[in-house]
């Protein structure tokens, strides 16, 4: 496991940024700091403040901070991926009501809902889904889009139009393998969707239920062929629906989409609502039809997938990196509520929290190394790292026996530990620790048989 470096940079901000990459692995508490002080017996306050002048760094650049994590996907492709590498796109919500100090806050759902909207491409593996890492991030607010692709502010666009430079970006970061870009059903816009075509991406985008498309010569919504075709759905795989085993079926067809794409965007002078209908030429996708159903032959979730992936990609491989997007809703997550805390960092501007959000996102990839090495070394370290965090992990047959949120907490606890040891000797942090060593033997000898 590694990190890289940053290009171009000094070797005092190169150390500052590996010892930053090991900060969100401090104990994180709510009322902490803005940055949380890395793991490391210096003062709280001088380390604090070192990072607080990394992060306002202006030599320190946002595609230079994104440079080691799309680095580290460029030497984990060839061993991760067979023939494609999967790029999962999402957009999440970072809400800072009561901030007062993040004056460039936007608005997020409605008008008192105030904080940023973080975008994030992430890399995933073709083999086994496994998370590989951040390769685009971008955090939008009242000045435009700070993003890993551009050292400038962007001027914001609507969520499809700023997702296209996006993809051009990711797929010119010489990956080594094709990109196939993988997106929720906001994703479903037929103008995107006919540029994205002509223009050589590769994409798997989740469809509405109501749109019109021509099959086997009849218009109809897309709905109505998914029930034209449930005939033909065959067992593929079994797979786990939140928690519980289930069953995937599938099927496919082809569809042709000739409608005209309806354009909606705000005047920026008059602030009026604009429509526009754009003809365009007909695009013929796959259309796969994804049924999950549990042990009780019950339909529990249905999915109208569009591709334009070749026939040499199967229906239920395009099925199953579907089911591999929710990657993406993990790692949000681990931001979030799951390890990070993301929305109760305290920088006072969305430029110092990006920059911070890129550092952290080297952590989330060092957990994701860890859980992914089958070396029985990292198989013991997932099984202490567990037993530190605390947490209770399920036991059925198929079970991991670990989360990346419980091997982030577990090493929020081994990193201070393994640092103090370095610093001071076993004895040493017995004596002082004196007072509690008592309670500490009794807590770590076996104790009798019984719930207690």
């Amino acid at each position: 496991m590694y990190v890289p470096s940053l290009p171009g940079a000094e070797p005092r901000l190169q150390r500052r940024y590996h010892h930053l990459c090991l900060s969100p692995l401090s104990s994180a508490q709510r009322l902490s700091a803005g940055v949380h002080a890395p793991p490391t017996l210096a003062k709280g306050f001088a380390t604090t403040q070192a990072a607080y002048r990394f992060f306002a760094n202006p030599r320190v650049e946002l595609p230079m901070l994104g440079a080691p994590l799309v680095e580290h996907a460029r030497q984990t492709v060839p061993e991760c991926c067979d023939r494609w590498v999967l790029v999962a796109g999402d957009w999440s919500h970072l809400h800072y009501n009561g901030h007062e100090s993040k004056t460039d806050r936007i608005e997020l759902s409605r008008k008192r809902d105030l904080g940023y909207e973080l975008f994030t491409a992430l890399a995933v593996s073709d083999q086994d889904g496994s998370p590989l890492a951040p390769l685009c991030l971008e955090l939008r607010a009242q000045a435009g889009v700070y993003t890993t692709r551009s050292p400038t502010v962007l001027k914001p666009l609507s969520r499809l139009d700023g997702l296209e430079p996006a993809m051009d970006y990711v797929q010119g970061q010489r990956l080594g393998k094709p990109v196939v870009f993988i997106m929720d059903r906001e994703a479903d816009s037929v103008m995107h969707l006919r540029r994205w075509d002509a223009t050589g991406k590769q994409f798997l985008v989740r469809a509405n239920d109501n749109p019109q498309v021509v099959h086997e010569g009849e218009n109809k919504p897309l709905a109505q062929v998914a029930r034209d075709i449930r005939s033909r759905l065959k067992r593929t795989r079994p797979v786990l629906y939140q928690g519980k085993p289930a069953q995937q079926f599938v099927a496919e067809t082809i569809v042709v989409l000739t409608r005209p794409a309806c354009l909606h965007r705000v005047d920026q002078k008059t602030r009026r609502k604009k429509h526009k209908r754009i003809h365009g030429a007909a695009l013929a996708l796959r259309l796969v039809v994804v049924e999950v159903r549990d042990a009780h032959g019950k339909r529990r979730a249905c999915w109208l997938l569009l591709s334009n992936l070749p026939a040499s990609v199967r229906a239920s491989q395009i099925a199953l990196w579907y089911y591999w997007r929710w990657r993406i809703e993990s790692y949000h997550k681990l931001l979030k509520s799951a390890g990070q805390q993301v929305e109760q960092w305290l920088q006072g501007s969305a430029e110092a929290l990006v920059r911070r959000l890129i550092v952290t996102a080297m952590t989330a990839v060092l957990v994701w190394q860890i859980a992914r090495d089958p070396s029985p070394q990292a198989a013991q370290l997932r099984q202490t790292l567990v037993k530190l965090s605390g947490r209770q992990m399920k036991r059925t047959k198929n079970s991991r026996g670990f989360t990346e949120p419980a091997l982030l907490a577990g090493l929020t606890i081994l990193v201070p530990m393994m640092i103090a040891l370095e610093v001071m000797s076993p004895e040493e942090l017995k004596a002082a620790a004196h007072e509690l060593m008592p309670l500490i033997r009794s807590m770590a000898s076996p104790g009798p048989s019984g719930s207690g």
